[in-house]
């Protein structure tokens, strides 16, 4: 099974759904909102409640505070633990910023639609879903995908390439 980050908003709807559906068809997952025991993820306010009025200079400064260090060290190791992304929409830059990270890392990508303003460079990911139906169908076609790579060819053993030349391995 895949090791998931989701990537979304605190104010997305529809998210913890989607943390919760993945992790019952037996996928590992991190939620940024509930990442470790105890821990109930990173909020700004934990560092000023009224970091909304912060200047330019006044956030910069504030991202080297501990609990900002803290909540980037979190969700970065997650990210790169993770074998797989889904950015759930609505969201905001960070997780924009998580996925774009992804696509580079060559991790899978998924992202899951919402109604609105279309964009061009969602082309950039894995696969495109419009419900959660289908995110879990795709990691389902890709987790069989990795268990055949795994086990090679039947005839030769070999992983990726046979060997044998009987063409890809499984």
């Amino acid at each position: 099974m895949s090791k998931i980050y989701v990537a979304s908003s605190w104010r997305n709807a529809i998210q913890q759904n989607v943390v919760s559906a993945l992790r019952v068809t037996g996928h590992e997952v991190y939620d940024f909102k509930n990442p470790s025991d105890g821990y109930n993820g990173f909020h700004w306010s934990d560092i000023d409640a009224k970091w909304k009025n912060w200047s330019p200079g006044e956030y910069r400064a504030n991202l080297n505070n501990p609990i900002a260090e803290r909540g980037f060290k979190s969700d970065f190791d997650a990210m790169n633990w993770a074998d797989t992304f889904v950015l759930v929409q609505p969201c905001g830059r960070s997780a924009h910023l998580e996925l774009g990270w992804a696509c580079g890392a060559g991790k899978r990508t998924c992202i899951l639609l919402e109604d609105g303003e279309p964009e061009l460079m969602v082309k950039m990911v894995d696969f495109i879903a419009i419900d959660l139906n289908e995110v879990i169908q795709w990691l389902t076609i890709i987790n069989h995908d990795m268990q055949i790579e795994k086990a090679g060819c039947k005839k030769c053993g070999g992983t990726v390439v046979c060997t044998c030349g009987t063409g890809r391995c499984g």
